[in-house]
């Protein structure tokens, strides 16, 4: 799970900041796991987003950068570009994870060129245990590294522009450790099960299959959830298509360089491709709609109900941007729910999210949706600089605290700075061309 993620010089973000999971509230010593849910909220361009979409971009980076090496091109990043500096300032990315009980520490710093730090350490027994330091070419390894020669093998291999994690899960089956884990290999399984979302740009027409989950579990949480949704689906019915999305000649034809009988098993697995339909109310009985038929809103929610039922049944983390552009506040109220419960999430699977909806900040029947140490905040500064702050940074008010009143009063700070006379003022400007053309 995620313990905390900190960041610099990313887009709209020049400082470090620290997305920190870490509970607030605790009973004794130790605090408890991981909180599952954070709600991330502020004005537009405040760098919601941009904090969504650093972790983004550290996951791929983890994932493909010893595949997209390419000399001489150095790293696609997007620094901090309100000043010079920032520019040519490294970007840092820094993930604390517990993984099996075990806490691992894991980050680089990546500018124009390349690589310039990289480094994992785990910590069994509580103590800090170095697996690798990098910097730029230089590699230093922990005694409990195991395989060195190997490790000291793939480091050779590993392009400037190449995470060095990214290439050991690419060539090194097993680097176990003193204890018997696998840090490299669990880190890069982390960042596998990392699910990130970002604002639905859907296009009607353009409508691929939906991975219908293979569990009856997950299938019945998404059915739950379309239900609460109340948009008329009632259930969802798997049934298998006897035609092709296109001719069996230009299958057929197509990619020389395949086998026959490779072109001939996709001929047949298209032909008895699965296809979801799904169950309305109507006054005679149930009728089926194909995905094509159900509103664009109707089909964001699919994608992002089967996705989260995966993620619960499985185990990771979910990353969602401007989540109320798909569902309304209570259907976000009933996700988070879900995703709090140990009871429907049991491998402690985490939810991060954004969103403008400030009723997520409020209460459902008396229950808070979200709690304190599950809400922060950005806010952008007059340098353009955004800042990432918890609402645990403002001491709760003894009377009680309506925070969804206290936020749009601008309590908390990341609510936009609303000028009545500029409105009144481009309005009127827009009265004085219309009158002019007129003339």
């Amino acid at each position: 799970m995620l313990l905390s993620f900190r960041f610099a010089n990313h887009r709209s973000f020049r400082d470090e900041q620290q997305l920190n999971l870490t509970p607030a509230y605790h009973h004794g010593d130790e605090p408890g796991p991981a909180v599952r849910v954070v709600g991330i909220f502020g004005a537009n361009a405040s760098g919601k987003s941009n904090c969504l979409h650093a972790l983004s971009f550290m996951r791929h980076l983890v994932l493909f950068s010893d595949r997209e090496v390419e000399p001489g091109l150095g790293i696609a990043r997007e620094p901090f570009r309100m000043t010079a500096e920032s520019l040519e300032d490294p970007s840092h990315y820094v993930v604390d994870l517990d993984l099996g009980g075990v806490r691992h520490t894991y980050g680089f710093a990546v500018n124009n060129d390349g690589v310039v730090e990289e480094w994992l350490y785990h910590y069994p027994r509580k103590r800090r245990r170095r697996v690798f330091e990098r910097n730029d070419n230089s590699y230093a390894w922990g005694e409990d590294s195991g395989q060195r020669v190997l490790l000291e093998r793939i480091a050779e291999v590993t392009a400037p522009t190449a995470l060095f994690l990214s290439t050991v899960a690419r060539f090194a089956h097993g680097v176990p450790g003193e204890t018997g884990e696998e840090p490299l290999h669990s880190v890069y399984r982390w960042f596998q099960e990392v699910r990130s979302r970002e604002h639905p740009g859907f296009r009607p027409g353009n409508i691929s299959p939906l991975p219908w989950p293979q569990d009856d579990v997950s299938g019945h949480t998404v059915i739950e959830l379309l239900r609460a949704a109340d948009v008329g689906i009632i259930d969802v019915v798997t049934t298998t298509s006897a035609t092709l999305d296109e001719p069996v000649e230009g299958i057929l034809s197509s990619d020389a360089g395949r086998s026959m009988l490779s072109r001939v098993r996709q001929v047949s697995e298209r032909a008895l491709r699965k296809r979801l339909r799904f169950a309305h109310q109507g006054p005679a009985g149930a009728v089926l709609f194909d995905l094509s038929e159900e509103s664009t809103g109707t089909q964001q929610l699919l994608r992002l109900a089967i996705e989260a039922a995966e993620v619960l049944s499985r185990g990771g983390t979910m990353c969602v941007d401007e989540i109320d552009a798909s569902l309304h506040p209570l259907l976000t109220a009933k996700l988070v729910g879900l995703f709090q419960s140990p009871a429907s999430n049991p491998h402690h699977s985490q939810l991060i999210f954004t969103s403008h909806d400030a009723a997520l900040l409020g209460t459902i029947d008396t229950e808070e949706i979200l709690r304190r140490d599950e809400i922060w905040f950005t806010e952008k500064d007059s340098d353009g600089a955004s800042t990432l702050y918890p609402l645990t940074d403002f001491k709760p008010r003894k009377e009680g605290e309506n925070r969804q009143r206290r936020y749009l009063n601008g309590n908390y700070g990341a609510v936009p700075d609303l000028s009545t006379y500029l409105f009144e003022q481009a309005l009127a400007t827009r009265e004085r061309v219309d009158d002019e053309t007129t003339d």
